[in-house]
């Protein structure tokens, strides 16, 4: 993992975790100036805590540790149950006192049971796919650009239908949503639509990789023979919540393309990650082009989206030549 990327995850945890321990002050100071009954309560946890310590240090002979110990920790528990009681009757959450944490696992640590906690891991990885898509023009598309006026005939439900498809995936979308594999000739908007579908879900807050497919591979290729044979980059393709895999097909045909897609399309299936696939290639392109297994794959799994129409570059060209 890139240095800066690690960091840069840390440092939004340690913000992440001082933002919920200040926000639990304000809450306390709140509650003890409104309910100074609560605030007895608490104070007496804290004695009670302040007294287990004395006696754990002490190791005192003249008195029973073990019993002592356990009758602190039945009171602390009446005392915890006593000021949460106190809380909901007067219209608070019963854990309002308690500090809220991002990730209540790690408590904004990164870290559970001495590994990197999933909410640690899941950071990093958006944080890499966003500085991968800084070379991506993801803002130049959203559906509300998107023209059906290009579209006559059946062409124009078919594209309608499309679209009311795409903008509902997007709206509803969480990372098991489903694939799609968007196809159909050049020049009908499957690029627009992909990438208005990642603004709109990166706006929810899960992490996209959008690229082409060959830019992608490349990347891949480079590190899988690189003199340290890094896995950075198909880590973070399969690891990412959605993968927009653009212009397939457009590679070079090579052995090590064709097997990495498959683990792609393949690993990111089994484990219920959606993608989104866009090519210029029609069924019998696909097929003629990749191992069975793909297509088998994209048929079986994925929604299926066929464009129709007129190249749209074509159509505002002859316009502008003409206008």
């Amino acid at each position: 993992m890139d240095s800066s990327i690690f960091d840069k995850a840390q440092s939004i945890m340690t913000s992440r975790r001082a933002k919920a321990e200040s926000e639990n002050e304000m809450r306390i100071a709140e509650i003890n100036a409104r309910l100074p009954q609560i605030k007895e309560v608490n104070e007496a946890l804290v004695n009670t805590g302040r007294e287990l310590i004395r006696i754990i240090s002490e190791k005192r002979k003249d008195v029973d540790v073990s019993s002592r110990i356990e009758e602190l920790r039945q009171y602390n528990i009446g005392a915890q149950e006593m000021s949460k009681k106190l809380l909901e009757q007067n219209g608070y959450p019963s854990d309002y006192l308690d500090i809220q944490y991002h990730c209540r696992r790690c408590n904004d640590t990164g870290y559970y049971e001495g590994r990197f906690c999933d909410c640690f891991k899941k950071l990093c990885g958006k944080l890499s796919s966003d500085e991968l898509n800084k070379t991506t023009n993801l803002s130049l598309c959203s559906f509300d650009t998107f023209s059906l006026s290009y579209y006559k005939g059946d062409d124009y439900f078919t594209m309608k239908s499309i679209l009311e498809y795409t903008m509902q995936y997007a709206e509803t979308y969480t990372p098991d949503s489903g694939s799609i594999f968007m196809f159909g000739p050049t020049g009908l908007g499957k690029t627009h639509l992909s990438l208005a579908a990642a603004n709109r879900i990166l706006e929810k807050g899960y992490s996209v990789i959008y690229d082409s497919a060959i830019n992608i591979l490349r990347k891949i290729e480079k590190e899988h023979f690189s003199r340290e044979h890094s896995s950075e980059m198909i880590d973070l393709v399969i690891g990412t919540d959605l993968l927009i895999l653009d212009d397939l097909g457009t590679e070079y045909e090579t052995q090590f393309y064709n097997a990495t897609i498959y683990n792609i399309i393949n690993t990111r299936l089994n484990s219920g990650k959606s993608t989104i696939i866009s090519t210029n290639l029609d069924f019998s392109g696909i097929k003629r082009r990749y191992d069975e297994r793909v297509v088998s794959r994209i048929v079986a799994a994925y929604t299926c989206l066929e464009f129709k129409g007129d190249d749209i570059r074509l159509q505002i060209k002859t316009k502008n030549i003409i206008g």
